[in-house]
């Protein structure tokens, strides 16, 4: 499968985030983390996913009798090539969209079940605005924006740090 299309899932795509933030998952931690996604359908992903080259098995050991295997990124591709981006459709576009949004509401509904979840202490922010940029403005603000996220983007999982799910969404809106 096309790795573009491998992504477009929003299963795979909250998978990817998730082994992501944690470094190592289990399919029971996966499971724990997605309850409302059913198990065999997990796994089906999951195999989707280390099939096409995004997840390789970290280890295995032996819980009550069966083998359990942990899956990490793999660090040696990314996950959409540039060239397959450029090449994607817009119908493919609109179906990228589509899952990223979908990750996104399936990601805040978990964030609001979790005990304890306070949108305001936790800095939670979900605004829109409109800029009004040139090309040059444009591609000055985006490189500004890759300048503060790149040291934090390199950051790792350790006590007094949580996981953050950003996510950026740039397009040019219709003209009043």
């Amino acid at each position: 499968m096309d790795p573009v299309e491998q992504l477009l899932h929003p299963v795979r795509l909250r998978i990817v985030h998730a082994v992501a933030a944690a470094g190592t998952m289990t399919i029971a931690q996966l499971c724990a983390r997605m309850p409302e996604v059913p198990k065999i359908t997990m796994y089906r992903q999951v195999a989707h996913l280390t099939e096409g080259g995004f997840l390789e098995v970290d280890g295995e050991q032996r819980v009550r009798g069966a083998t359990e295997r942990r899956y990490r990124l793999r660090q040696d591709r990314p996950a959409i090539e540039a060239g397959a981006a450029a090449a994607m459709s817009l119908d493919d576009h609109r179906r990228g969209f589509a899952a990223a949004m979908a990750v996104l509401i399936a990601e805040f509904d978990a964030y609001l079940r979790r005990e304890g979840a306070d949108p305001v202490a936790d800095s939670v922010s979900y605004r829109q605005g409109t800029l009004w940029l040139s090309p040059d403005e444009l591609d000055a603000m985006l490189a500004d924006l890759l300048t503060v996220l790149r040291d934090r983007l390199a950051n790792t999982p350790e006590p007094g740090r949580a996981p953050y799910l950003l996510s950026a969404i740039l397009f040019p809106s219709a003209r009043p």
